[in-house]
């Protein structure tokens, strides 16, 4: 069995193995047959040796962390030969603590969770993988040219869940939500946010390629430049660049009540200029909300599964920009001019 793997903690040791071993029955009671994975920036920085782990007894990680698959066998009955699935990523940790207990395992509070292709358990991108039934997501057959989309879909349907939870603190009647950076969660975020009626506006440095264009046929509004030339104040906005001055930009934008949801990752060690007293007094006079969220549990899985179900097919399908085959795999990892998401066949 081939499999893209890499040794974690050691930079550019990415490779195929064609003689993989194949998953073990303890790895779950469902067989599946990989049909691809997405690629994204954290397997990049896995492949750079900025973090993941192998797991236990071995010093190889198989990558893939955004699946999508056809089941072979289910011995359990719960899913039938043929079905199109992808697998969860993050599974409970072993304690457990009290939200991995009840199946948040996206709240988990001690860090013991695994992931696949990240920490602790191999990834997806093999040619059969397995996982635990509850562990496995139906998609609609209608869904297998991007059913890969899932796992991202899945972070941002738990932020949009997160932000209408804090939204009925009080009478809440948003109109207006900015989504920054267009990249693969920044794009589902927004089409989540038309789903949900909202105005969406879209900011993202690129000024040209198929970002404006994947916007504009949502019916959200594409912007470029800073987030202050803007001329409204959004009552919602998800954070997707993970770019520290963007960051204090919009929770200096987002207007009263307003809540700001950070989905982007920092680098540590890059500083701002900012003037915290004032931005402080910012959020607290006007009671606004800036919190963090990321992963996702079986319910935003589903909910995502929803979501794709209910979009433009042809729309999802622009966004995937590039699908490598697996003997052009090292090609999957290198970032092009106007890539939003890229697909690895297996």
């Amino acid at each position: 069995m081939r499999a893209i793997t890499i040794t974690p903690g050691q930079p550019n040791t990415l490779r195929l193995v064609e003689d993989a071993p194949e998953p073990p029955e303890a790895e779950g009671a469902v067989l599946v047959h990989a049909i691809a994975v997405g690629v994204c920036g954290t397997d990049r920085e896995i492949i750079a040796g900025e973090y993941g782990e192998a797991p236990p007894g071995t010093g190889q990680l198989i990558l893939g962390h955004e699946s999508l698959g056809r089941v072979i066998e289910d011995p359990t009955g719960t899913l039938q030969p043929g079905d199109l699935v992808a697998g969860i990523v993050r599974l409970p940790d072993p304690v457990p603590c009290i939200n991995c207990a009840v199946g948040e395992w996206d709240m988990c509070r001690n860090g013991l969770y695994t992931e696949h292709g990240i920490k602790a358990r191999h990834g997806f991108a093999r040619e059969r993988w397995r996982v635990e039934p509850d562990l496995a997501v139906r998609l609609a057959p209608a869904l297998e040219s991007v059913g890969m989309l899932l796992e991202p879909t899945s972070v941002v349907a738990k932020a949009w869940e997160h932000i209408e939870r804090v939204g009925v603190r009080a009478r809440w009647e948003p109109e207006t939500a900015l989504v920054t950076g267009a990249g693969p969660i920044g794009l589902l975020a927004a089409l989540l946010g038309t789903q949900r009626g909202l105005e969406v506006h879209v900011l993202d440095r690129s000024v040209d390629g198929p970002k404006p264009a994947l916007v504009a046929d949502l019916g959200a509004t594409y912007h470029t430049g800073q987030v202050a030339d803007l001329d409204f104040e959004p009552d919602i906005v998800v954070e997707c660049t993970g770019a520290p001055s963007v960051v204090v930009q919009v929770i200096d934008k987002v207007g009263p009540t307003g809540i700001v949801c950070l989905t982007g990752v920092s680098s540590a060690g890059k500083q701002v200029g900012v003037d915290a007293g004032a931005l402080n007094r910012a959020v607290v006079l006007e009671n606004n909300v800036v919190f963090g969220s990321v992963n996702a549990n079986r319910r935003h899985w589903t909910a995502a599964a929803v979501a794709l179900g209910k979009a433009d097919l042809r729309w999802l399908e622009r966004l995937i920009t590039r699908r490598v085959p697996l003997d052009q795999y090292a090609d999957a990892y290198i970032r092009h001019d106007n890539d939003i998401k890229v697909v690895l066949g297996l």
